[in-house]
């Protein structure tokens, strides 16, 4: 067991060191510079969310509206590691059986549906689905990653259904192409339109999905399995 964790605390110095001197990335099209971000808090401790049935879209885009008005940036960003109430509405995340995941493990990027998302790395497609319940993550694409030897995967949530029409699994992407667009709330889960994206190291024997919200007790694993995304992004916070 030692030996097993002190080969995860290697590959986990190395996946992170790769991004540590690399330019900042932009994963929508309308960003081009830090000042482009604001960050938005959905945690529960903030008290403003109270004021807003965030289940309702619309209400949830009032809301959004309002903090973009505060600021000179136009894409709320964050929600690593975020305690979230979002997800009660739905029983993916909330029933009688299982415990409440309402710990968010990836970074959200809000926009409008039809922005298009940039691929961040070279990688190809190792999954795709269409994730299609309520209050999941709708059309997700997973691209495979391998940099230094060291292979990884970016999981790309709330997508148009247009993003995988056509896709295959294999296709090859170049840093810097467009790989989707943002979908609409009717086929995103049921959000207002955002992209989810996340870093994960070992994807198991997932296939189009994977965890973008954990509970308390997994909640090590998750951090050691899916880093920071902001890792790569730079965003300034």
């Amino acid at each position: 067991m030692l030996g097993f964790f002190c080969v995860t605390l290697i590959k986990k110095e190395i996946i992170e060191n790769l991004f540590q001197n690399s330019d900042p990335v932009h994963l929508l099209a309308n960003a081009h510079s830090q000042e482009d971000y604001f960050a938005l808090n959905l945690s529960v401790s903030n008290s403003d969310l109270n004021k807003f049935n965030l289940n309702n879209v619309s209400a949830f885009g009032t809301y959004l509206e309002e903090q973009r008005k505060k600021t000179v940036g136009k894409i709320a960003f964050g929600g690593y590691l975020e305690k979230r109430n979002l997800y009660q509405r739905s029983s993916n995340f909330k029933n009688k059986t299982t415990q409440e995941r309402n710990i968010h493990i990836g970074i959200d990027l809000w926009s409008a549906a039809g922005t298009a998302v940039i691929c961040p790395l070279d990688g190809c497609v190792h999954s795709f689905k269409n994730n299609a319940s309520t209050g999941d993550y709708g059309p997700t694409i997973i691209l495979k990653h391998q940099i230094k030897n060291q292979e990884f995967y970016t999981l790309f949530g709330h997508l148009s259904l247009e993003s995988i029409t056509n896709l295959k699994i294999g296709t090859l992407f170049k840093k810097g192409q467009q790989l989707a667009t943002l979908g609409k709330p009717e086929l995103n889960g049921d959000y207002a339109p955002h992209l989810h994206f996340q870093i994960i190291k070992n994807i198991g024997d997932f296939s189009g999905d994977y965890p973008g919200v954990c509970c308390e007790s997994d909640l090590d694993f998750y951090k050691e399995n899916c880093p920071d995304p902001n890792l790569l992004l730079k965003i300034k916070k």
